[in-house]
C-alpha cells in the first residue's frame, strides 16, 4: 500500500532541492541523438558525482526532527483524504490537522489525529505555516492596567502569523513557477525535438495544456509580487489578485481532465527502455530532483486543490476591518468551487470505466456506444411504457443518462439479465406531466403518467409509475439531466477519444477474463 504513493510528492519538497550540476555540465552534455543512443547520455550524466535526490532528507525534514526532538508540537493539514485498510497506517480526511510526531523517513510519518496513531504519507499533508497559534486572541485580559498592551501584542502576534501566511503564499508560487518551467523547457521542449519518438498527439497527452498554465502562472505571481507590501507583509492585500485571475484558474479543469490519459500513455512508453532514458536524461539535463515524469505532472492537480486551503489560513489571520478581508472572503469562495468543478470532473471520469462495463453487460446493444454522447448516470427505474396503436403496454427498465435515456427488457428467467430494446435523445424532447384520467391521444385511463414529446417531428412517449413519489423522482430527475448537460456545455467538460476507446477496452478486457456481467 505505501509503495502505491511512493511517487507521489507535495511541492513545498522544492525548497529543499538544493543540488546542483557542475560548471559546464550542459556543454559537455550533448543531444541524445548526436552521442547516439539516450543510454549513452543518461550514463554520461549519471556518472557525475552530484547526485540528485529527494528533498525529503534535506534539510527541511532535518528541522521537522529538531523540532520534534525539542519537545515542540509540529502540526500538518492533510490536503488529501487519507482511505486505508491498513491498521498500522493513519487514516484522515482532507482538512484535518495531524501532529506529526517522527519524521525521520522521507516519504512516510508517524502522526496522532483524535482517532489514533499511524503511519501517513508525507506527501499527503501540508505543514502548518503557524505551529505556535494563540490560544483565544479575542480573550479579555485580566486588569485593566495591561488590557491596552495585551491587546496590541495579540494584534501583533496575529499581523505575524497573516505575514507568514503570505510569505507562504509567495514562496510557493515562485517555486511553483519554477517547476512549471523546468517541465515545459526540460521535457516539453526536448520532446518536440525528438520527432522520432513523439507526436504532436502525443505531447498532448502526454502535457495536456501545462504550457497554458505556465503561462497563467506566470501573471499571476507578477499580480501577487505587486500587491506584497514589503515594508508591512500582513498589510498586503492578495485577495483581489485571485478574484482577477478566477476565470484563468479555470484551465486546471482541462488539465485535471486529461491527467488520466497521461497517464496511461506514459505507463505505456516507459515499458520501452529507450523513454525511460530518454525522460531520465531530461530531469538531469535541467537539474531536476530525483521524481518520475509522472510524478511532476500531478503537481497541478494537487495545486488547484491547495489553495482553498492557504486562502482559508489567510482569512483565519485577517481581521473584518482589515482592506483585504472581504476579497479575501470571495476568493475563498470562489477557488472552493473552482476546486469543487475540478474534483466533480474527477468523479465523473472515474465513473465512465464503469458506464463502459454497465453496456457490455446488456445483451443485444445497438448503435453507437453510450460514452459517445453520455458520461453520467443521472436516475434509472421500472416504468410501464404505453405505445401505439393498441395502447400496449410494456414493462422496461430505464435509465436516465445525460442526453438519452436508454431503456432495456428483463429478461424473464434471470432477472438480472437486461435486453437493449431502444434509447431516446434527450436533447429537444419535452417532459410533460400528465393528470392522471382518460389520455386524449391514446383514449386509455392513465394514472402518474408523463409524457417526452418532440415538438419538431412529434414523437410522443407515455410513461407510468406505479405511485405518485415515484413519478415526481423522475420529473427531477430529467430537470437535473438537463442542468447537468448545461452545466458540462458551460464549462467544457467532455470525453475523449482516447478516454472513451481505454474504458471500453477495459470493459472488454473484463469480459473475457470471465468477470461476472
Amino acid at each position: 500500500m505505501r509503495g502505491a504513493v511512493s511517487r507521489s510528492w507535495s511541492l513545498e519538497s522544492l525548497r529543499s532541492a538544493t543540488a546542483a550540476m557542475p560548471d559546464g555540465a550542459l556543454d559537455t552534455a550533448v543531444c541524445a541523438d548526436e552521442v547516439g543512443s539516450e543510454e549513452d547520455l543518461y550514463d554520461d550524466l549519471h556518472s557525475s558525482s552530484h547526485h540528485y535526490s529527494h528533498p525529503g532528507g534535506g534539510g527541511e525534514q532535518l528541522a521537522i526532527n529538531e523540532l520534534i526532538s525539542d519537545g515542540s508540537v509540529v502540526c500538518a493539514e492533510a490536503l488529501w483524504d487519507h482511505v486505508t485498510m491498513d491498521d498500522q497506517e493513519l487514516g484522515f480526511k482532507a482538512g484535518d490537522v495531524i501532529e506529526v510526531m517522527d519524521a525521520t523517513n522521507r516519504e512516510w510519518w508517524w502522526g496522532r489525529v483524535a482517532d489514533g496513531e499511524g503511519w501517513f504519507p508525507a506527501s499527503f499533508v501540508r505543514l502548518r505555516v503557524n505551529q505556535d497559534e494563540p490560544a483565544d486572541d479575542d480573550a479579555p485580559l485580566a486588569g485593566n492596567s495591561g488590557a491596552e498592551d495585551g491587546g496590541a501584542e495579540a494584534q501583533s502576534s496575529k499581523d505575524q502569523m497573516r505575514t507568514n501566511v503570505i510569505n507562504e503564499i509567495l514562496s510557493t508560487e515562485r517555486d511553483y513557477i519554477k517547476h512549471l518551467r523546468d517541465i515545459c523547457e526540460g521535457y516539453v521542449r526536448q520532446c518536440r525535438k525528438r520527432a522520432d519518438m513523439f507526436s504532436e498527439e502525443q505531447l498532448r497527452t502526454i502535457f495536456g495544456n501545462i504550457e497554458d498554465i505556465y503561462r497563467c502562472q506566470k501573471a499571476f505571481v507578477k499580480a501577487l509580487e505587486q500587491r506584497f507590501n514589503r515594508e508591512r507583509p500582513h498589510l498586503s492585500e492578495l485577495g483581489a489578485c485571485f478574484l482577477e485571475h478566477q476565470a484563468d484558474f479555470q484551465i486546471y479543469s482541462e488539465y485535471c481532465n486529461n491527467h488520466p490519459n497521461a497517464c496511461v500513455e506514459l505507463s505505456r512508453l516507459t515499458k520501452l527502455s529507450k523513454y525511460v532514458y530518454f525522460f531520465e536524461a531530461c530531469r538531469l539535463l535541467q537539474k531536476m530532483i530525483d521524481i518520475s515524469l509522472d510524478g511532476f505532472l500531478l503537481t497541478p492537480v494537487q495545486k488547484i486543490c491547495k489553495y482553498p486551503l492557504q486562502l482559508a489560513e489567510l482569512l483565519k489571520y485577517t481581521h473584518p476591518q482589515h482592506r483585504d478581508f472581504k476579497d479575501v472572503e470571495a476568493a475563498l469562495h470562489a477557488m472552493k468551487n473552482v476546486a469543487q468543478l475540478i474534483n466533480e470532473r474527477k468523479r465523473r471520469l472515474e465513473n465512465i470505466d464503469k458506464i463502459a462495463q454497465w453496456q457490455s453487460s446488456i445483451e443485444d446493444w445497438e448503435g453507437e456506444d453510450l460514452l459517445v454522447r453520455s458520461s453520467e448516470l443521472i436516475y434509472s427505474g421500472e416504468l410501464t411504457r404505453v405505445t401505439q396503436p393498441q395502447a400496449k403496454s410494456q414493462q422496461r427498465m430505464f435509465f436516465l443518462f445525460d442526453h438519452q435515456l436508454i431503456y432495456c427488457k428483463k429478461d424473464l428467467l434471470r432477472r438480472d439479465v437486461l435486453y437493449y430494446k431502444g434509447r431516446l435523445d434527450m436533447d429537444g424532447l419535452e417532459v410533460v406531466d400528465l393528470e392522471d384520467g382518460k389520455d386524449r391521444d391514446l383514449h386509455v385511463s392513465i394514472k402518474n403518467a408523463f409524457r417526452l414529446h418532440r415538438g419538431a417531428t412529434g414523437d410522443s412517449h407515455l410513461l407510468c409509475t406505479r405511485k405518485p413519489e415515484q413519478k415526481q423522482r423522475w420529473l427531477k430527475a430529467f430537470a437535473r439531466e438537463r442542468e447537468q448537460v448545461q452545466l458540462d456545455q458551460e464549462t467544457g467538460f467532455s470525453i475523449t477519444e482516447l478516454q472513451r476507446k481505454q474504458a471500453m477496452l477495459n470493459a472488454s478486457k473484463q469480459q473475457v477474463t470471465g468477470k461476472p456481467k
